[in-house]
C-alpha cells in the first residue's frame, strides 16, 4: 500500500490535460472562425443523428469551488435575455445545417440551466423540436441545483421528455458546505430526488468531490456513501480543481483548509471503496454506474465514448453546442463559442454564430484522439492497432519511467494501465499527445 500511495503521491502532483477532448482546448486558435465553423455544419452527413448541448451560464448563488463558467443572479431578467438570444442562434445554427437533423442526444449544462423557470424551458424545447427530429430512444439531459429545484420544475421536465438529471451533490458534511458555500442538508437533496422521480424523470446522476477545503477522510467516504443511499443510476467523483489563477472566486477558498496530495488520494480511495462496496461499477478513472446501467454495458461492449461532457453513451460524431463558451465537435474538428455572455450576445443578435476559438483536426488529430480516448476510457491501447486504421505509423511514446514504476505494463504492443494506478491514466494519455511539451498551458494536477 505505502508502495502505491508513494508512487501516486510522486506522479500524481504533475499537471496534464483532462483529455475530454483531442486536440485539447488550450490549442485551440482565432484561426477557427464563425466562416469555417460555417462551412464545416454546411457539410455534415444529414443522414447521421448528432448531438446537442446548450450551456446556461448562470446560478442563482456562486459556489466558490466552481471551475465553470458561470454567473450569480437571483434575477430573471438576465436570465430571460439570454435564453432570447440563445433561441436565436438555435435559428442560426440550424440554417447553417444541410437539413433537417435527428438529435440522439440533449444535454443543458452550466451553471444551472434548471435556472429557466417551466415556461421558458417549453420555450426552449418547443424551438429544438421546431427545428430538429429526437431519436426515439434519445437521451435528454439536464443538470439541476437541488437547493432551488421545485415541483413544478421537475413536472416541466417531465413535460418536456427530459429522461436524465445530474444533480450536484459534492459532499454532505456541513463544514465543508460552508467552506465552498454550498449549503444542501441531506434532506433537501433527497427531496429533488424524490421530486424528479415522481415527475417521471427516473434516470439520475449524482456528483461528488474530494479535495475541498476541510474535507477528511471519514467525510469523503461518509458523503458517498450517503449520495449512494439516495440510489442515482451514476455518480462522478472529480478531484476539486483550486485554479485561484483562473476562478478569482476561488480565493475565498483557504488554502490551508485544503487536505495535502495524500489525504486528497486517501478521500479517494475511500469514496471509491465506498461506492464499490454499494455495487457501483467503476467507470474510467471517475464515473460510477449500476451493473445494469447503459454507461457500463457500454464499456463492456467497448462502446463507451468520452467527450466535453465526461463519459458518454452517445455515439453521434458531431456535437453541436450553443450558448456562451460552449464547445462542440465535427467531424472537421473542435469549435468553442466566445465565453463572454455580451460578446456571444452581440454577434449573435448581428446574425453571426458567435464562435471565439477552435481547431481543426489532421489525420494524425484523430488518430491520437482516439488513442487517448482508449487510454481514458478503457485503460488501455494498442496504437499500432489504432494507427492501422487511420494509415498513419504508431506515435512514439516515451513510456519508461511508468512502465519501470508498474504504472502501466507493455503486452504484445498493448498499453495497459495497471487498475491500482488507475488516477494515473491521464498522464499515459499525455504521452500520446503531440501537443503538451510545446504547450505553456497550466493544467490541474493529474490526481
Amino acid at each position: 500500500m505505502a508502495s502505491r500511495i508513494n508512487t501516486l503521491l510522486r506522479y500524481g502532483q504533475e499537471r496534464s490535460p483532462r483529455y475530454t477532448s483531442y486536440p485539447t482546448a488550450p490549442h485551440f486558435h482565432a484561426g477557427v472562425d464563425a466562416a469555417v465553423y460555417g462551412d464545416w455544419l454546411d457539410t455534415l452527413d444529414r443522414g447521421k443523428p448528432i448531438s446537442l448541448y446548450l450551456h446556461v451560464p448562470y446560478c442563482k448563488s456562486l459556489c466558490w469551488y466552481c471551475g465553470c463558467n458561470t454567473r450569480a443572479t437571483t434575477q430573471d431578467g438576465p436570465v430571460e435575455a439570454y435564453l432570447k438570444v440563445l433561441l436565436k442562434e438555435l435559428t442560426l445554427v440550424a440554417d447553417r445545417l444541410p437539413g433537417r437533423m435527428t438529435v440522439s442526444h440533449l444535454a443543458l449544462g452550466g451553471g444551472t440551466p434548471a435556472i429557466l423557470n417551466p415556461s421558458q424551458m417549453d420555450r426552449l424545447m418547443a424551438a429544438i423540436r421546431e427545428r430538429f427530429d429526437f431519436a426515439d430512444d434519445a437521451e435528454l439531459a439536464i443538470e439541476i441545483d437541488p437547493r432551488h429545484f421545485t415541483r413544478d420544475d421537475a413536472q416541466g421536465l417531465a413535460r418536456n421528455g427530459f429522461t436524465r438529471a445530474s444533480t450536484g451533490v459534492q459532499s454532505f458534511d456541513p463544514a465543508v458546505q460552508r467552506a465552498i458555500n454550498r449549503i444542501q442538508p441531506y434532506e433537501l437533496v433527497e427531496a429533488a430526488f424524490n421530486r424528479l422521480r415522481d415527475a417521471g424523470v427516473m434516470k439520475i446522476n449524482a456528483d461528488l468531490l474530494y479535495g475541498l477545503p476541510l474535507q477528511s477522510e471519514d467525510s469523503a467516504r461518509a458523503s458517498a456513501e450517503a449520495a449512494a443511499a439516495l440510489n442515482p443510476d451514476r455518480l462522478a467523483v472529480f478531484g476539486y480543481a483550486h485554479v485561484p489563477h483562473m476562478k478569482s472566486h476561488q480565493r475565498l477558498i483557504k488554502d490551508g483548509d485544503l487536505p495535502a496530495a495524500k489525504a486528497r488520494l486517501k478521500q479517494a480511495d475511500a469514496m471509491e471503496a465506498a461506492l464499490t462496496a454499494c455495487g457501483y461499477s467503476l467507470i474510467g478513472i471517475d464515473h460510477y454506474a449500476r451493473p445494469d446501467d447503459p454507461m457500463t454495458r457500454a464499456l463492456e461492449t467497448g462502446t463507451l465514448r468520452r467527450n466535453f461532457q465526461g463519459y458518454t453513451t452517445d455515439k453521434a460524431e458531431t456535437l453541436i453546442a450553443l450558448g456562451a463558451s460552449a464547445i462542440g465537435q465535427t467531424p472537421q474538428g473542435h469549435v468553442q463559442n466566445k465565453a463572454d455572455v455580451r460578446a456571444w450576445m452581440l454577434d449573435v443578435e448581428a446574425g453571426r454564430l458567435p464562435v471565439g476559438k477552435g481547431v481543426a483536426v489532421s489525420r494524425e488529430d484523430a488518430m491520437r484522439a482516439a488513442i487517448i480516448e482508449q487510454v481514458m476510457t478503457y485503460l488501455s491501447v494498442d496504437p499500432e492497432a489504432v494507427a492501422a486504421c487511420y494509415g498513419l505509423p504508431a506515435p512514439q511514446a516515451d513510456l519508461e519511467a511508468l512502465t519501470r514504476s508498474g504504472v502501466v505494463t507493455i503486452e504484445s504492443g498493448r498499453v495497459i494501465v495497471n487498475p491500482a494506478y488507475r488516477p494515473l491514466a491521464r498522464l499515459v494519455a499525455a504521452a500520446f499527445d503531440g501537443y503538451l511539451a510545446s504547450s505553456e498551458a497550466r493544467h490541474s494536477v493529474s490526481v
